[in-house]
């Protein structure tokens, strides 16, 4: 099921959000993370925020501030089960289009982005990493 994001899981999709990130961005250092914590936690609150739970359970969300998705996490033990699918089409049937940045060297994402119809824009340098990523664009 998805919902929105209700404040009292907060500290559930700021726990998803660390993992995944460090798990996933290992050519980036987890204190990069670890510095952007309470940052984020305040944007999140600020952004429209889709949850997907089974049951009670929080298996992953997706953050967006208009069309841009500022990003999508899944629990690690959920990937690959259709959890990020649902929540792009659902943002899909909400918006005519769809922006997002991916690192370069997230091969997996970028994959997973075009098989959802995404396209490789532009490429630039993201200043506060200096790792080179990908605006992908999806349109209807």
């Amino acid at each position: 099921m998805i919902e929105g994001l209700n404040k009292k899981d907060i500290n559930e999709i700021m726990d998803i959000w660390l993992k995944e990130n460090k798990g996933t961005h290992n050519y980036i250092p987890e204190t990069y993370w670890d510095n952007y914590f309470e940052d984020v936690r305040k944007e999140i609150l600020k952004a429209e925020i889709y949850v997907y739970k089974e049951k009670e359970d929080i298996c992953g969300f997706i953050g967006l501030s208009s069309t841009y998705i500022a990003g999508i996490f899944v629990k690690k033990e959920k990937q690959s089960m259709g959890i990020g699918r649902k929540l792009i089409q659902y943002c899909k049937a909400k918006y005519p289009e769809l922006i997002l940045k991916v690192y370069e060297k997230n091969q997996r994402a970028i994959a997973f982005y075009e098989r959802e119809g995404f396209k490789i824009v532009k490429e630039e340098i993201d200043k506060t990493t200096n790792e080179k990523e990908y605006v992908m664009v999806w349109k209807k």
